[in-house]
């Protein structure tokens, strides 16, 4: 009988399972019963926690899943590490009991001893105290494992994580908070920051963004990567010249250590699809709604008294088109501000006859309705919709409009900021940048799967072309119906010419070679011609053989998973 430890690591912030740091493991098996398996790890971890005189709450949380099942326990920030430790010998325990041939006999005191040593050298008492007075304080602290600061933004104060001040010394009053939002989502998730951001400039303000492609203050890109974690958000916090924050909050990041804050002003959800599932035990599109909808707490009872305290609005922008968002609305304990294209979707009639906030499309303008309605901007007038076709942009403008309203921006701003954001790589990098070269028309997007793919085909739908041509890829730990199901999608639109561009470093398990050939196969038997279907060695390669191929009045779409700069320079030579 196969047991298997997938992974064990620390939560910082409020999580999928709880509303507190700890340490979570993740665990998988196919043939034992999963409830004996959880009593089972429950019974170590009771007893560990009991040699260890472990005081730190012996309550345990868990999620079974198909093939597996997450243990978390509750720890202080000082003790994560430990509290890894800790799952990791009950698991250990657990496994020896139910299948002894598949591990080492545990020399059980020499665990806990080396345990009881780890607990007392990650001690730091002046650090918990803290925490705890921040809390009292209503000031927001920001832990790692190399600082600690307090407040944000330009009162932000940040010191050595083992030279901290001492909590006594501390003038609480010196520390404010700047407004933040939470952005996820399946897609539309960096759209909407940059967006939100420019919106913010327009109202005076310098906004911090945080997102998968960098983390920028202003004009300034202080680093690039994917920083749409917790520490992408305290860099940003901490940092003096941030006046106002909007963090994209990924679903990696969610899983891997929780919320970065444990309060936010507003936060925005743009859609629920299926991607990444069978990471982390999500493996169904409504496991993901759960974990997106984490957001909420930031904003929900875990912030009330802190909101109270900081006269905050906390609300939750969602999308009205969204099935399952949409159920799981009368679930927020907090004020909710839907958006919808259509002003007919049944939540935005009804939060317009209630006179709740809420987004919408009406004779070709964005309207704000709360109370009274509000024309924002006309869509023809909005760059990023170009002049309409691009539908997903309009979702996306009324998600930031709707989390705008919410942080008190004024509407001269939200419409200023609407003008100046366009589908340029210069304001969205990697989202529908459009170029124009001999005639031919190409967009490069970053979308990589089904539901961002068919919204940028949506689009090009509508423009006027002779022919289209499409590249496009896939990551290698895609399923062969993810994969087959994106396939479908393209087809849909008839192009004349399929790019099948292979990304090596995104393989992840597959051979070179394997998602192209799966891919050849699946056109072929959907009756494209083997003429019609180019293999490329990457998307600089697939682009270089559409420029050569398409024909002025053609468009050209590439998905571009990789290289991007290389493909944005070869369309603007």
């Amino acid at each position: 009988m196969a047991f298997i430890l997938d992974e064990v690591r620390r939560l910082t912030g409020p999580n999928l399972l709880s509303d507190e740091p700890g340490a979570i493991a993740d665990v998988l098996f196919s043939e034992a019963n999963p409830q004996i398996v959880l009593h089972c790890w429950q019974k170590h971890l009771l007893e560990c926690q009991n040699a260890l005189d472990w005081a730190y709450g012996k309550n345990t949380y868990q999620r079974f899943y198909k093939g597996g099942l997450s243990v978390s326990i509750p720890a202080p920030m000082d003790l994560l590490y430990s509290a890894c430790d800790l799952l990791e010998l009950a698991w250990d325990l657990c496994v020896q009991e139910l299948s002894p041939s598949n591990i080492e006999s545990i020399d059980i005191d020499e665990r806990l001893e080396a345990l009881k040593q780890s607990i007392k050298e990650e001690r730091h008492p002046a650090l918990i105290q803290l925490i705890e007075q921040a809390k009292l304080h209503n000031v927001v602290c920001l832990a790692d494992d190399d600082e600690l600061s307090l407040g944000t933004g330009p009162s932000a104060e940040t010191w050595p994580i083992d030279d901290i001040t001492s909590a006594s010394s501390v003038n609480w009053s010196a520390y404010k908070s700047v407004p933040l939002a939470l952005i996820t989502g399946t897609n539309g998730k960096s759209t909407s920051v940059r967006l939100a951001a420019e919106i913010a400039k327009a109202g005076g303000m310098c906004a911090g963004v945080t997102s998968t492609d960098f983390i920028k203050v202003g004009d300034t890109i202080i680093d690039e990567g994917d920083y749409s974690g917790p520490g992408g958000a305290r860099m940003l916090l901490r940092d003096k010249r941030t006046e106002i924050a909007f963090l994209e909050v990924a679903r990696g990041g969610l899983l891997r250590r929780g919320l970065p804050v444990n309060h936010a002003d507003a936060a925005l959800i743009t859609n629920v699809a299926s991607d990444h599932l069978g990471q982390y035990g999500i493996n169904t599109v409504d496991d993901i709604a759960q974990v997106k909808t984490m957001v909420s707490k930031a904003i929900g009872p875990l912030a009330a008294d802190y909101a109270e305290q900081q006269n905050e609005p906390r609300v939750l922008v969602l999308n009205a088109d969204d099935p399952r968002l949409a159920a799981m609305g009368k679930s927020f304990d907090m004020p909710l501000c839907w958006f919808s294209p259509n002003p007919h979707n049944p939540l935005i009639v009804e939060a317009i006859k209630q006179q709740r906030p809420c987004a919408y499309v009406k004779d070709g303008e964005l309207v704000y309705s709360h109370i009274t309605s509000t024309n924002i901007a006309r869509i023809n007038e909005v760059p990023m919709t170009i002049k309409g076709t691009a539908t997903h942009n309009i979702q996306n403008a009324l998600g930031v409009i709707g989390l705008c309203k919410a942080l008190g921006i004024d509407d001269a701003a939200i419409k200023a900021g609407l003008h100046n954001f366009a589908s340029s790589a210069k304001d969205n990098p990697g989202r529908g940048n459009i170029y124009e070269l001999n005639g031919i028309t190409f967009i490069v997007d970053f979308a990589h799967n089904g539901h961002s793919m068919q919204a940028v085909m949506n689009m090009a739908s509508k423009m006027p072309a002779k022919h289209i041509h499409v590249m496009f890829s896939h990551a290698g730990d895609r399923s062969d119906q993810d994969i087959q199901d994106v396939t479908n999608a393209v087809l849909k639109l008839a192009p004349s010419t399929y790019v099948l561009a292979e990304i090596e470093q995104y393989l992840r398990g597959r051979k070179f070679g394997d998602i192209s050939n799966l891919v050849r196969q699946h056109l072929l038997d959907n009756n494209i011609s083997r003429d019609d279907i180019l293999l490329a060695a990457n998307p600089v390669h697939g682009t270089e053989q559409l420029l050569t191929k398409a024909k002025a009045g053609d468009l050209v779409l590439l998905f571009v998973l990789s290289d991007r700069e290389e493909v944005q320079a070869l369309l603007q030579t």
